[in-house]
């Protein structure tokens, strides 16, 4: 199986702007991509990092700078099926939840995000095709049916959370041990607890 992890190297992660400045995005994105890496190995995968640019990383990297649905494609119509597709910025993906993305025997197996994106998915239909603008988890249950593929979803927390707003770095403080908690942990965030709403958030400290 041919398993791409697309990586924006150009400019990651532009929604954290309000609590890291363009340096600490870049170096916290390669931080959430060595955390994807890793779990996939750990399933027993070998991946491809589909990157815009260089990035140091473990893994091959195919530069490709087109657009991400166009990359996408492009090998989709080149590489031998089946194929999936991982997003980089899962920072809480383990081998056991990858794992359910790819034991289905369905045509097309879908990881939707919390927001309607589509975080991770496997196809073994050739005709498929991907389209990432808007709610692209309908959209790609939408495009696998046009090709008459069985749909699968993947219902799990920890590939349904990708890592784009200030928000969601609460959830790679309380769930995950990677590259991208020890990260944030070393730039001095923090989980707080009070009595405001919402009850729960992060601090940062700054030296």
């Amino acid at each position: 199986m041919r398993v791409f992890v697309p990586f924006d190297a150009v400019d990651p992660k532009t929604r954290l702007a309000p609590v890291l400045d363009s340096a600490e995005r870049d170096t916290f994105a390669r931080a959430m991509l060595r955390d994807v890496l890793d779990a996939l190995d750990s399933a027993g995968y070998e991946p491809t990092v589909l990157s815009t640019g260089p990035v140091d990383c473990t893994a091959p990297v195919e530069i490709d700078d087109r657009p991400l649905t166009e990359a996408v494609n492009n090998r989709l119509a080149s590489a031998d099926l089946p194929v999936a597709v991982v997003m980089a910025d899962l920072a809480l993906a383990t081998p056991s939840a990858l794992e359910r993305l790819f034991e289905p025997s369905a045509g097309v197996v879908l990881a939707p995000g919390l927001r309607g994106g589509t975080n991770a998915l496997c196809t073994h239909e050739a005709g498929f095709r991907v389209d990432y603008h808007g709610v692209s988890y309908r959209d790609h249950e939408q495009a696998a049916q046009a090709v008459g593929a069985v749909v699968s979803m993947v219902d799990s927390y920890r590939l349904a959370c990708d890592i784009d707003e200030p928000g969601d770095l609460l959830d790679v403080l309380l769930h995950s041990d990677g590259s991208a908690s020890e990260w944030l942990t070393e730039a001095g965030f923090s989980v707080v607890a009070d009595s405001t709403d919402p009850p729960v958030g992060i601090s940062r400290d700054t030296p």
